[in-house]
């Protein structure tokens, strides 16, 4: 069977990566794909972004399957689409994937299913959003309603941050926020206590199958400083994530999640991510969901796969995943990211990329803001690779991803030096 991944970023690089190693897949494309995927031997990469002419392309090269590794492309409805004319694609259609689309949709989905969350409130107003940012206090939490890349939240700290946030994302647009209808919109939230957590399932419209716990590093600055970013490293599995812990996202969000969207008519099909706060005693809020998998989370979790990527797409796309056992790699995996100079406001690009080194087995470098030009592998997104590595220990696979990132350079390259921190802290 011939195989489609819709992207271009690191996620969609390690999803293609995992997919190629199975052994019933003729050939992995990737759309429109990166430099990393351009220079992959055992993937092709497929230069068309228009989702109408995507679909045709499907239909004339006789795609067996399409996975679609971004938001945007599920916000715009490229499974409804596709479905219509009788493909095969894993993902939530359009209605579904409003879970992630519209903060302002979440966060009512979640109160009217008693799914647990931070406290909140909407606004389109900026002087209605001050007045109640004024009479919350700080810290609290600020975020865009649209789409923006993961970095659409601002954890104001301060009130002159949390004033400042409502304003940019209000009356500015820097963040490049694809706003739903009714224009710019904010979700004013409550500050919450804890550990974060990205916990991840595959669902097929029936059944939840859980993937490999994993952390996010969001902050761009080492110790968790600096603005939030789409994910400066994540590593897998999670320590915070506990059995118990586990036991409990399953029961109070995951599926009361997938029994609301079927209460309100829509069948859940795709990966979907909830974001996870956990508070010291094991308590859990839901911070956020995505319809998708997480990226950087996505790399460290499919090096861990033992189990055919392949053959779980193909059951969770038959309303199979009930009888589907994933098989994990009991070693940590670790990934690090190098993003560009200005990231995450004004990523620069065009820099060349040098020592990118060999594939290992257990060593991998993901791209996902790249570009090939003739020889040279030049920077062209914020986020511009994932070093990715696994080992016996946290530590141990901190230490190679580390040395593995040692030979790579290019102009204004930003890296975080302590992700796994809080696993080794344990």
């Amino acid at each position: 069977m011939k195989v489609l991944v819709v992207g271009h970023g690191g996620r969609e690089h390690a999803m293609a990566w995992k997919l190629a190693k199975s052994p019933r897949i003729q050939q992995v494309y990737v759309a429109p794909g990166n430099g990393g995927t351009a220079q992959d031997p055992d993937l092709i990469n497929v230069p068309i972004t228009d989702l109408s002419l995507l679909r045709q392309w499907v239909i004339d090269n006789h795609i067996g399957l399409t996975v679609v590794g971004p938001e945007g492309p599920l916000a715009a409805g490229i499974v409804d689409d596709f479905r219509s004319h009788g493909l095969r694609i894993f993902g939530p259609s359009q209605a579904a994937a409003q879970l992630e689309s519209s903060k302002a949709f979440s966060k009512a989905f979640m109160h009217r299913h008693g799914i647990p969350t931070a406290a909140f409130e909407t606004f389109t107003d900026p002087v209605q959003a001050h007045a109640y940012v004024d009479s919350r206090g700080a810290p609290i939490v600020v975020k865009a309603d649209g789409l923006a890349a993961g970095k659409g939240v601002v954890v104001a700290m301060s009130l002159a941050q949390a004033h400042a946030a409502v304003d940019f994302m209000l009356q500015g647009d820097a963040l490049d926020v694809a706003h739903n209808s009714g224009g710019a919109r904010v979700v004013i939230e409550e500050f919450l206590q804890g550990e974060e957590a990205s916990f991840m399932v595959m669902c097929d419209g029936k059944s939840a199958l859980a993937l490999a716990t994993s952390q996010d590093h969001k902050r761009l600055l080492d110790g968790d400083q600096g603005p939030n970013t789409g994910g400066m490293g994540a590593y897998s599995p999670a320590p915070v994530v506990t059995a118990e812990v586990h036991a409990r996202a399953m029961r109070e969000v995951i599926l009361p999640t997938l029994r609301g969207m079927e209460k309100e008519g829509i069948v859940y099909t795709g990966f979907l991510y909830a974001g996870l706060m956990v508070s010291p005693d094991g308590q859990i809020k839901t911070l956020e969901f995505n319809c998708r998998m997480g990226d950087p989370e996505t790399q460290p979790i499919l090096m861990r796969m033992k189990s055919d990527f392949f053959e779980v797409l193909l059951a969770a796309t038959s309303e199979g995943l009930e009888h589907i056992e994933m098989n994990w790699h009991r070693r940590v995996a670790l990934g690090v990211v190098m993003a560009a100079a200005d990231y995450p406001m004004n990523p620069r690009k065009g820099d060349a990329i040098v020592g990118l080194p060999r594939d290992q087995e257990d060593a991998m470098v993901f791209h996902a803001g790249t570009t090939q030009r003739d020889s040279q592998m030049l920077t062209s997104g914020g986020r511009v690779l994932c070093v990715t590595a696994m080992a016996d220990s946290v530590r141990q696979a901190q230490q190679k991803a580390y040395q593995t990132a040692s030979t790579i350079s290019f102009d204004g390259m930003q890296m975080r030096k302590d992700i796994g921190h809080r696993a080794l802290k344990n």
